[in-house]
């Protein structure tokens, strides 16, 4: 759900990096997602404008804990290049328009990192609507994702291929109507080194909020920041109708 910078070069430059440092991971915050028993959300009978989506969304140089938010300058992460064999394992690579199904009615990226640190965690920041039940379909299609392609599978991309070997069920937030997340166990390029990235995809009513984290080494983060997770629901939960 990340054509960034960082996506391409953990795979193209992992054969190299030192081993995993030791110590707490990055992304293993203790602040967790804080449930909200009776959410205040954009109503789900229509999907929202690209303009709701923005207005929901992180802004440019927006500070979120330790991290910084910013747009993407080259263009969506993930775009429609990024494909998945077998198919079914799609919704786990990118649900950008033209290669998921169903297509979102619009869609917002953001990115958020730590802007000084080359080879630190990146999130990428992803919010979808949809139109007649879309977005119940695209985590049911996650779910069936994330139990189909547990022994891993390939993404394609225009220049190169990624081998995930494994996706793990992950600890999802309990935001939204419905929330998965997951873990997966990727094979650098070269075939030599094993990286990890998380990824979490919350719905409400017809929207998604989706959060993929990766680094630049072979270390696992533990998951996407709760920071990162906690700060984009609030955002979007403002923009509430009901």
């Amino acid at each position: 759900m990340f054509g960034t910078a960082k996506h391409t070069a953990a795979l193209l430059l992992a054969g190299v990096m030192l081993t995993a440092c030791s110590g707490t991971p990055d992304g293993g915050s203790d602040d967790k997602p804080a449930a909200s028993p009776t959410p205040k959300t954009p109503a789900a009978a229509g999907a929202l404008t690209e303009a709701q989506l923005k207005s929901a969304a992180f802004t440019d140089g927006e500070k979120v804990g330790k991290y910084t938010a910013s747009e993407y300058t080259l263009g969506a992460p993930l775009s429609e290049s990024y494909t998945a064999q077998p198919a079914l394992c799609q919704p786990l690579v990118s649900l950008a328009k033209e290669v998921a199904d169903p297509d979102p009615a619009a869609e917002v990226q953001r990115k958020v990192d730590v802007p000084d640190e080359m080879f630190g965690l990146e999130v990428a920041v992803q919010l979808r609507s949809y139109a007649d039940g879309g977005a119940a379909t695209v985590l049911k299609n996650l779910t069936a994702a994330g139990s189909g392609c547990a022994a891993g599978f390939t993404e394609e991309r225009a220049v190169a291929q990624a081998k995930y070997l494994k996706v793990e069920p992950a600890k999802a937030p309990a935001l939204g109507d419905e929330a998965k997340a997951f873990r997966f166990t990727i094979l650098d390029v070269k075939g030599e080194v094993k990286l990890y990235e998380y990824l979490t995809v919350i719905r409400s009513g017809s929207t998604t909020l989706a959060f993929r984290a990766e680094i630049t080494d072979t270390k696992d983060i533990g998951g996407v920041p709760a920071e990162v997770v906690n700060a984009q629901w609030r955002k979007f939960q403002a923009l509430g109708t009901v």
